[in-house]
């Protein structure tokens, strides 16, 4: 028997077909929920209902709450499923679907809240036991003194983050005494204006760091899982690039102590459903800076290195089921690499918006691609510019790379301006090859390429 007898998918682009997929592989029915703009969208003509839910603006649009709930109680959905991006994350349209009657696959509002803020979080995580980055154990408060002195102790550089940021904004490197002040200052106004809360805590600034993070389930009857850790280093701008799963160089011990600190976290705090903690990990030690409470873009890599559905799991533990496995079940085999693909200058990364005059998927043994774009599709300038992943799986890093420089030649994209040029050249480069890059990496690579 299905889980539910109806979703509406609260997103749009390739992670709203994955949903729409994995519901019609669930005997689910779809309702997808869609702006003026996106009517022509794939999942939007697959689904068995559609309704508009506003004009393109994504706040008036899929970020519109009254319009989601309505379109729930008009076409009798018992459950939405955020995705990523837009609601997602947000607590309080989590707590008015609960109390609307409805089911929000995703944490329980009061973990989004939690883990939402990255000052509670990381008090939670180290209350749990979790490594945390050495730092101010605390927001930031107006005594300027004690700010220097906090920084004097934890020792130069420095990173003042915004509380209630994310995905790579409102943080400030600061090297020196004399300009930290100014960046506490410049980081409160930018937290303000960007998030609504100008709530800032400082941290460590680490020099060598990769980003490695660790996907975990978790269900309502006390049964959680870590499926093991992707490396999400191949960052510009603190935006992903390139994701892989295992990390390079991990080893099965280290991985096995971080998963077992997360799965453990998870029980003290609660939590329900897919959440992935991101560590930063330099000379051997893991330091915990943020939990993501949804799905990944980057889930493709870990289901094909498990073979585990994550976003069907998500929808049957939100449905009141038991995770149908335990830890000892979890087998990891080969590797999988993931590329992002955006409509963007590959020379200067602005947005290229446009219609697709021909697109042609790769394909062969390993290749898999998550995207939305087809032939004659005009993609709006509306929203994030990520059309697509592929994702290229082997028995070995090697070996998947082999197939990802083969998919990528092979990938046709006419009509648009893309990345592809970017990710080609990435395949080939000898310290992505090698593996274990820091998260400086490719921006230091850019800057040498004159970019």
């Amino acid at each position: 028997m299905p889980p539910f007898k109806k979703i509406l998918i609260a997103n749009r682009g390739e992670i709203a077909l994955r949903i729409l997929r994995a519901c019609q592989a669930m005997d689910i029915r779809t309702v997808a929920a869609h702006s003026t703009v996106d009517r022509n969208l794939k999942h939007v003509g697959m689904a068995d209902e559609s309704v508009c839910i506003g004009p393109p603006p994504a706040g008036e649009s899929y970020m519109n709450v009254p319009a989601l709930i309505a379109a729930m109680e008009v076409t009798d959905a018992e459950a939405v499923h955020p995705g990523y991006g837009f609601l997602a994350e947000n607590a309080d349209f989590a707590e008015r679907v609960e109390e609307s009657g409805f089911v929000f696959i995703g944490p329980r509002a009061e973990t989004i809240r939690l883990m939402g803020d990255k000052v509670s979080a990381i008090n939670a995580m180290r209350q749990a036991g979790v490594p945390c980055v050495p730092g101010s154990n605390g927001a930031l408060d107006d005594d300027e003194r004690r700010s220097v002195r906090l920084a004097e102790d934890i020792g130069f550089p420095v990173l003042i983050k915004a509380a209630a940021g994310g995905c790579g904004r409102g943080m400030r490197v600061v090297e020196r005494p004399e300009d930290l002040l100014k960046a506490i200052d410049l980081t409160r106004q930018e937290a303000r204006a960007g998030f609504g809360d100008d709530t800032v805590y400082m941290e460590k600034y680490l020099t060598n760091p990769r980003h490695i993070e660790i996907q975990v389930l978790a269900d309502g009857h006390g049964n959680v899982v870590h499926l093991g850790e992707r490396d999400c280093s191949m960052q510009r701008r603190h935006q992903k690039v390139i994701e892989e799963a295992p990390a390079p160089g991990i080893t099965p011990e280290q991985r096995e102590q971080i998963g077992r600190i997360c799965t453990e976290a998870c029980q003290r705090i609660g939590y329900l459903g897919a959440g992935t903690f991101e560590f930063l990990f330099e000379e051997g030690n893991f330091y915990f800076i943020e939990m993501n409470t949804r799905i990944q873009v980057e889930h493709p890599v870990t289901e094909c290195i498990t073979g585990i559905d994550l976003v069907r799991a998500q929808v049957e533990i939100a449905a009141g089921r038991p995770l149908p496995f335990g830890q000892s079940d979890i087998r990891f085999s080969g590797h999988a690499i993931e590329c992002r693909i955006n409509a963007e200058d590959p020379e200067n990364f602005l947005p290229r918006p446009g219609q697709v005059e021909a697109f042609h998927a790769p394909g062969g043994p390993g290749i898999r691609v998550d995207s939305h774009i087809y032939d004659g599709y005009r993609i709006p300038p509306n929203y994030d510019s990520l059309i697509g992943k592929l994702i290229a799986y082997a028995e070995s890093r090697e070996a998947a790379i082999a197939r990802m420089r083969v998919a990528l030649d092979e990938m046709v994209l006419r009509g648009v301006v893309s990345n592809i040029p970017l990710h080609q050249k990435l395949l080939v480069d000898s310290g992505f090859v090698r593996g274990g890059s820091n998260i400086h990496y490719l921006e230091k690579l850019l800057k040498r390429l004159g970019r």
